[in-house]
């Protein structure tokens, strides 16, 4: 009868916590505990960890210098190794600490073994998390700078190119594309603002804390923090192994990002249909359909949109998981990664897609330009108009609602009236008005800071390029 492989098994590979235990679970609970196929994705972070926790070891004197030397030189080995393909991660180790361990041992023998002295799997998982977030934040937020640059260079193009604002889905006022494009730039700052944030509380090393309660041994952590470029050490340890502030603040800045996208591409939509037409869609960012041969479907932004439930689901997961741990650690925590990474990805792969879409499309200048007409968006400049005159705005908010109700009457636009039937209203009006409420003046008479006026969108053109070259 074939013996079950159990967690005893395996010699160096063997499982880390095995040696209290005389029997271990079999290989379907191996499986199921398992997490290298989630947290394999750190590998070189835990060795950047250990070879920085060896390195205080040495220097300590808790192990010998040549001892220590002996393991971060074979740890670069290991970082070598697997960088060139020369080694494969086993993805039967119960994870990647062990797998990393384990290789070391293998290659070195005792001195591997001392590693680990004064250390923890649960502060070493805290660190290898903070670490890996460190790389890539940084990298989700060169994403965000190169969409916000894809947006101004096409908002330079379009600052006198008009286009109706809208509210609750109905024309409102006129403003123009590179205003509306501005618009979405100003949000994807605050997203960047918002990773950046996150960081300064990342980075704090919490190696030293041990399973929850530090060590009897002379660790130096403020030692291994400045060998990882960390700017302090978390100060307490309890809180150090069982915090996961870090992620549940990043999914909660991913879902806001996503969120954005989301409603980006609402409107990529919207405005690629027929009846809106703004845009074209480029036909590489586009999909046909396998029955109407006339379709040209905005697929891609379809599933940014759709895919934004799993950046909501994984925080929500994220959250739920935590909400109810008692201090410190506990082995939930081993399920905050499949969500949080699963989050990063999709947001990542989104906001790639997004630039490519974005970037090829072709923009309807003259279809945009006829939304400002037809659907009475000119009515509170009519109303600034005789306010600027003299009259309460509640009292020039009647008149200019009436002057609407005229014109709906006569199916005509506002300024098709005349002079005479706007004059009913009020006599304040003169003949000027005509040249005061066409959508080109409404959209340059704006110009409060951050309106649609030319000048005022150039200004906040050139502020985003500032803060895209910082």
């Amino acid at each position: 009868m074939n013996k079950k492989k159990n967690a005893l098994d395996g010699g160096n590979h063997a499982a880390l916590w095995h040696g209290r235990f005389t029997e271990g679970p079999d290989a379907e609970a191996i499986a199921f505990e398992t997490s290298i196929y989630v947290d394999s994705r750190m590998a070189f972070d835990d060795i950047a960890g250990s070879i920085a926790h060896a390195k205080m070891l040495g220097e300590m004197k808790i192990i010998s210098r040549d001892e220590a030397e002996q393991i971060v030189n074979e740890l670069e080995n290991i970082r070598h190794d697997l960088k060139n393909g020369s080694l494969q991660i086993n993805e039967s180790a119960e994870d990647i600490h062990s797998f990393i361990e384990g290789v070391l041992t293998d290659r070195i023998g005792e001195a591997g073994k001392k590693l680990h002295t004064g250390r923890s799997r649960n502060d070493q998982i805290a660190l290898d998390e903070r670490l890996w977030l460190r790389r890539a934040i940084p990298d989700l937020q060169k994403r965000i700078h190169t969409l916000i640059k894809t947006l101004t260079e096409i908002a330079e193009n379009h600052t006198e190119s008009l286009l109706s604002g809208y509210t609750h889905l109905q024309r409102a006022q006129p403003v123009t594309l590179a205003h509306h494009l501005c618009a979405w730039c100003w949000m994807l700052v605050r997203d960047y603002e918002r990773f950046s944030d996150a960081l300064k509380r990342i980075d704090l090393s919490p190696l030293g804390s041990g399973a929850l309660a530090g060590s009897t041994l002379p660790l130096n952590r403020e030692m291994v923090a400045s060998f990882l470029s960390f700017s302090g050490v978390t100060q307490n340890s309890l809180d150090s192994v069982s915090d996961r502030d870090y992620f549940l603040e990043m999914s909660s800045a991913l879902a806001i990002l996503q969120t954005h996208l989301s409603r980006f591409c609402e409107e990529i939509v919207l405005w690629s249909t027929e009846e809106f037409k703004f845009i074209d869609l480029s036909e590489k960012w586009s999909t046909g359909s396998s029955i109407m041969p006339q379709k040209k479907n905005p697929d891609f932004a379809e599933l940014i949109r759709g895919r934004t439930g799993k950046v909501y689901g994984n925080m929500v997961a994220l959250f739920t998981m935590i909400k109810a741990l008692p201090l410190s650690y506990n082995r939930d925590l081993q399920e905050d990664k499949s969500s949080f990474f699963d989050a990063y990805d999709t947001v990542y792969s989104c906001l790639g897609i997004f630039i490519h879409m974005i970037g090829s499309t072709k923009w309807n200048v003259d279809k945009m330009a006829a939304s400002c007409f037809g659907g009475y968006a000119n009515a509170t400049d009519l109303a600034d108009y005789v306010v600027r005159k003299g009259m309460p705005f509640r009292t020039a908010h009647g008149v200019a609602a009436r002057l609407v109700r005229k014109a709906i009457e006569k199916k005509c636009n506002l300024e098709d009236l005349s002079l005479e039937e706007m004059k009913s209203e009020s006599d304040l009006i003169e003949e000027d008005i005509f040249d005061m409420i066409s959508p080109r003046a409404c959209m340059e008479g704006r110009k409060t800071t951050g309106g649609p006026s030319p000048n005022c969108v150039k200004e906040q053109i050139k502020q985003l390029k500032n803060f895209v070259k910082k």
